[in-house]
């Protein structure tokens, strides 16, 4: 079973560390945000810098996302991507787009995005191009996170997962291929 105070301090720290810069982010307002004492956040994370490595770190998602055999790839990483959504309230990726801009931190995230997530995706594929094509699956996610979070209760937010999966995936499993 997931822990729901630790699952909201990782909701409130991954909002708090793609928003503000790395030194304006602090236990105290995370702790707030997420509805639990800063003692608890240090007690699950250590600390600041500990929690700031935990969200920084795609590893989990990436493997969630591939844990397909390359003929089911594309419909895997949707329905993953969308059930993991509605089950956590949160999305896999799509924290990696708010860390554009200047800082160390928000270079240090899109650095682990891309070596966690879009090289993982790389090193399935086979050809000259699979780093492009890795860059466009990946994209494809992100987009789909993006509509997602977006629009909350219009046709995407309706939609069965499965069919999400059957519209959406043969679009990303062709750059499986």
């Amino acid at each position: 079973m997931i822990d729901a105070g630790r699952t909201a301090i990782l909701r409130a720290a991954r909002k708090a560390f793609a928003l503000q810069p790395y030194a304006a982010v602090t236990l105290r307002g995370i702790a707030a945000d997420a509805g639990v004492s800063a003692s608890l956040i240090v007690k699950h994370f250590g600390g600041k810098e500990s929690l700031f490595d935990r969200v920084a770190d795609f590893s989990d998602a990436a493997e969630l996302l591939l844990k397909a055999p390359d003929s089911e790839l594309g419909r895997h990483a949707v329905l993953t991507l969308v059930d993991w959504r509605r089950e956590n309230g949160s999305d896999l990726l799509l924290r990696v787009v708010f860390a554009i801009g200047p800082g160390d931190e928000r270079k240090l995230l899109r650095e682990r995005f891309h070596d966690q997530v879009v090289e993982a995706f790389a090193a399935r594929l086979t050809g000259d191009d699979r780093a492009l094509r890795a860059e466009l699956i990946v994209a494809h996610l992100l987009g789909l996170g993006a509509a997602m979070a977006v629009d909350k209760t219009g046709p995407t937010a309706g939609a069965a997962s499965g069919q999400l999966a059957d519209l959406y995936g043969p679009a990303v499993q062709a750059l499986v291929h």
